[in-house]
């Protein structure tokens, strides 16, 4: 991403910014309109920047035939995804493959790889409708991974997952991390620490820190900020080290 802007009317989403990704769990967090929704959707082709460039595997995805390569090789898990409800898992996540142009011969191996990397195969045959919400959001994870994505787009990935379902969610986010590009955009701080190499902050459309969870979690340390863990407590010395003096009296009047 190169000079990244978005604007939504009078409200500037994301301001000129400058983020190159590579092989890895990259967390992306912030505030509440902080811009990463917009982010994640320019980077999955459903949103167009106002200005600036953006390059995904090689390909401009200003490009109408850039944006069709880059579409076969993105899987993408948006905060409220749509589905068929009276589809069948193995239905909705092959349907999904054949959208992404995955081959035919391939599919229905396709499919059940990625419903058992997401603990579904025991329900594979299952309508979606009959489902719970924390199966729900794993079945949206299968259809982000069915095509075995070289850039892999999740929003709040986590939201109705239990304690243990996160836990496993986090091993597969460094199994998928290990040969494909991963950006999770998410409030839990917690899932960072757990399973990203490197963290962006978001603040009010531009980049306000990237490093390391571990040097998040060190800016913590330093901290008594608010916050029970020092990762929470280093985002809190972020955001305000980017917004400057002040910051701390600025927030407590709001």
């Amino acid at each position: 991403m190169t000079g990244l802007s978005v604007r939504h009317r009078k409200t500037l989403a994301l301001d000129s910014v400058d983020l190159a990704l590579g092989t890895g769990v990259h967390g992306l967090l912030g505030p509440n309109g902080a811009g990463k929704t917009s982010l994640i959707r320019v980077l999955a082709t459903v949103a167009r920047p106002s200005g600036g460039r953006v390059e995904i595997l090689g390909q401009d995805s200003a490009d109408r035939r850039g944006r069709s390569a880059i579409r076969r090789r993105l899987g993408y898990l948006p905060q409220e995804f749509g589905y068929y409800p009276g589809f069948t898992v193995r239905e909705f996540v092959a349907y999904v493959a054949w959208l992404k142009e995955v081959p035919a011969a391939g599919v229905p191996a396709a499919v059940e790889r990625a419903v058992a990397r997401v603990g579904l195969a025991d329900r594979i045959d299952a309508r979606i409708r009959t489902l719970s919400g924390g199966m729900v959001r794993r079945v949206g994870i299968a259809q982000a991974i069915v095509n075995d994505p070289g850039v892999l787009l999740l929003d709040e990935p986590t939201a109705g997952l239990d304690p243990e379902q996160r836990v496993e969610f986090r091993e597969l986010l460094r199994e998928l991390g290990a040969r494909a590009t991963v950006v999770v955009s998410t409030h839990l701080v917690e899932d960072v620490a757990a399973a990203c190499t490197e963290v962006a902050l978001l603040d009010a459309g531009r980049i306000a820190y990237r490093g390391t969870p571990e040097a998040l979690t060190a800016l913590g340390t330093a901290s008594d900020g608010p916050g029970d863990h020092p990762i929470e407590r280093g985002y809190t010395a972020a955001l305000r080290a980017h917004r400057g003096p002040g910051a701390g009296a600025r927030e407590a009047v709001r």
